[in-house]
């Protein structure tokens, strides 16, 4: 990028950055522990709100997670329809089916129950609940006229933070491009953190998903956005995840480490939706829209050629989340080092794979120009990227 780009690039993210100052951020009423996935089912019922359409995956239904909640639903006087019918990383056809059963079933509010595809298919679909028109006019920052039906969310993983944000995203196979809702009338009103509803996860769901918290709380603070109150919950996240991710892929019934990961997820999210991201998940969008990648296994695997490409602009950032996961002594230098060091053997050990097969040396070209476009405007970087250096990046990441 040459000195004008660079000076337009900083002046764009400086109006971002104003703006998003500006805007009323809302933090959902949390439900937090044992049984919070009951009392938000409560909550719900004393709202007397009408019949809620449960968004989910089949995968949940099957284990029978969704009916579990549906009798509590049930139990608090609440009728209930559910679409299962999202995958990993959502289309709009998945989400014009779920308007449609909206719709038929004359429902009234949302609750979304997963992890992060069914809370973005959920926010779309209860924002076209209440503004009548194709999701992709919705697409964009805020471009939603009238508040979304009532919005509810239980994590079932711990990594996406989908229940604190402002943001959706959905992809689109004619344009093989993933589309970004950012809005904060999408924050849903309530949220239960459940270690419950997590226990089942399964380790490679565990590990790709505790790697995304872990790149949002990353990317929030290299974030030249970033503030006292923003840092403030990374210094909460960062410790949480090296200490208990590790427990949770390992020993999935640990409910403590369930815990601790689901609150870490929570604060990443607090901390991104206000600083935005970076290049990591600009790349790993770009992964998804393609390849169907998992959000979490795409920002795993990019996020070490990230942080070697930032270190220099960013090497006292890095020092300091050294220090959060205890590395005290050395130099700058060397506690930056160490915590990039840190980062690559805890993705080792959760057994993430260190290239991305499905990514061939032809689609680079194109890759890389989609996810520098998508981060130009919005993604306040500490060090720029341009064209020749996304591709390096790229081939780093592909086999062969």
């Amino acid at each position: 990028m040459n000195s004008i780009g660079q000076a337009l690039h900083a002046f764009v993210i400086s109006l971002v950055s104003r703006v998003t100052k500006l805007l009323a951020i809302p933090i959902p009423v949390t439900f937090a522990g044992e049984g919070a996935a009951k009392e938000l089912a409560e909550a719900i019922g004393r709202q007397n709100l009408g019949k809620v359409l449960i968004v989910t995956d089949r995968v949940l239904v099957e284990l029978g997670m969704v009916r579990t909640v549906q009798d509590w639903l049930s139990e608090a006087g609440t009728e209930t329809a559910v679409y299962d019918g999202v995958e990993p990383n959502p289309t709009f056809d998945q989400v014009n089916a779920g308007v449609a059963l909206l719709r038929q079933e004359s429902c009234v509010a949302v609750l979304a129950i997963g992890g992060g595809s069914p809370m973005d298919a959920a926010k779309v679909i209860a924002a076209c609940g209440t503004n009548p028109k194709d999701p992709r006019k919705l697409a964009g920052m805020m471009k939603i006229r009238r508040r979304p039906l009532p919005l509810f969310a239980i994590p079932t993983t711990a990594g996406t933070g989908s229940e604190v944000t402002l943001a959706a995203v959905v992809s689109d196979p004619e344009t093989h491009a993933k589309q970004q809702f950012i809005d904060p009338k999408l924050v849903p009103l309530m949220a239960a953190l459940d270690a419950s509803m997590m226990v089942g996860m399964p380790p490679h769901v565990t590990a790709a998903t505790g790697a995304d918290a872990l790149t949002h709380a990353i990317e929030s603070f290299l974030s030249k956005t970033s503030n006292e109150t923003t840092e403030s919950y990374v210094r909460m996240a960062v410790p949480l995840i090296f200490e208990n991710l590790p427990k949770a892929f390992t020993e999935g019934q640990d409910r403590k480490a369930r815990s601790a990961m689901a609150l870490a997820s929570f604060y990443a999210g607090v901390a991104f939706t206000r600083t935005s991201v970076g290049y990591v998940h600009a790349i790993a969008h770009t992964f998804g829209a393609h390849y169907n990648t998992p959000h979490g296994l795409a920002n795993a695997i990019t996020l070490p050629h990230i942080l070697a490409f930032s270190a220099d602009a960013a090497e006292g950032r890095l020092a300091e989340l050294a220090e959060m996961i205890g590395v005290d002594s050395g130099s700058t230098e060397d506690k930056a080092a160490a915590f990039r060091k840190a980062v690559g053997q805890l993705l080792e050990s959760l057994e993430i794979p260190v290239h991305l097969s499905d990514l061939t040396h032809e689609d680079i070209p194109m890759i890389a120009k989609q996810a520098l476009s998508e981060a130009w405007a919005s993604y306040p970087v500490p060090r720029y990227m341009n064209q020749k250096q996304c591709e390096e990046i790229l081939r780093a990441i592909a086999c062969g």
